[in-house]
């Protein structure tokens, strides 16, 4: 299907997943995960039956298969009082219409890795999720273990907000799974107790800081006073002047 390497320079575009990738798209997941896939998800992808997504194509490959998959980006729209995070959302229950973006697979061939296809097509996704106003936020699931995935995720801005026990099955054994989020429209994580408690802590430490350089300062402005004033002693028994000089300090009062 793909040459073991690339030897041209690629120019990849990006467009929606349609019923004519249906074989590639099949081959691709089951060449990419550990988890298989039934016929059924793979149908409703191509048809657009619940699912949104986008493929990538290399439109100058030399082999002529200019329209075939060589990465892909699959999600579904989940509205935020169905899913599992709503704890995370700060869900408005005055807002019923409020929706998240699950990723549910990503994936690039092996030879056009590294060329900056897999962000494009997250940032598509993201583009998308802005672009619907109940949108609260883009979030997946990544296997504890890959930590290729892990990285990208982390570098793409998303924020690493849960672990997960047990989440996945996979030959008869158990995996975690960390839970990613990227919020879209102005929506935010809601303060934890965590997030309460350092700030309280960070505003008592600045109120401290306050109080001592205020402290500092007065007793610099004490001994400046101090080290003004000084006496100016006569022992001459002579008819008792005072010699007054410029070059004198004089005591004030202030």
């Amino acid at each position: 299907m793909f040459d073991s390497e690339i030897r041209h320079c690629p120019t990849i575009i990006y467009r929606p997943i349609r019923p004519a990738d249906l074989q590639v798209l099949e081959q691709i997941h089951a060449s990419l995960f550990p988890i298989r896939y039934e016929r059924e998800f793979f149908l409703k992808v191509v048809n657009g039956q619940g699912i949104v997504s986008w493929g990538a194509v290399d439109i100058s490959r030399p082999d002529g298969l200019v329209d075939e998959l060589i990465g892909f980006v699959t999600t579904r729209t989940i509205a935020v009082k169905e899913s599992e995070i709503t704890d995370l959302i700060g869900y408005d229950t005055l807002r019923k219409d409020q929706t998240l973006v699950y990723i549910l697979t990503l994936g690039v061939v092996e030879q056009y890795r590294n060329l900056g296809t897999a962000s494009s097509l997250v940032r598509e996704v993201i583009k998308y999720a802005s672009s619907v106003t109940s949108c609260r936020a883009v979030y997946l699931h990544v296997i504890a273990y890959n930590q290729p995935a892990i990285h990208f995720y982390q570098k793409m801005q998303f924020r690493l907000v849960r672990r997960l026990s047990n989440f996945y099955y996979i030959n008869e054994q158990h995996y975690d799974s960390f839970l990613f989020i990227y919020y879209v429209n102005g929506s935010r994580s809601p303060c934890s107790p965590m997030d309460v408690l350092a700030a309280f802590v960070a505003y008592f430490m600045s109120l401290l800081r306050m109080l001592i350089a205020k402290l500092w300062k007065g007793g610099d402005n004490r001994n400046s006073r101090w080290s003004s004033c000084k006496e100016n002693h006569s022992l001459g028994l002579t008819q008792n002047k005072r010699i007054l000089n410029a070059e004198n300090d004089i005591c004030q009062n202030v």
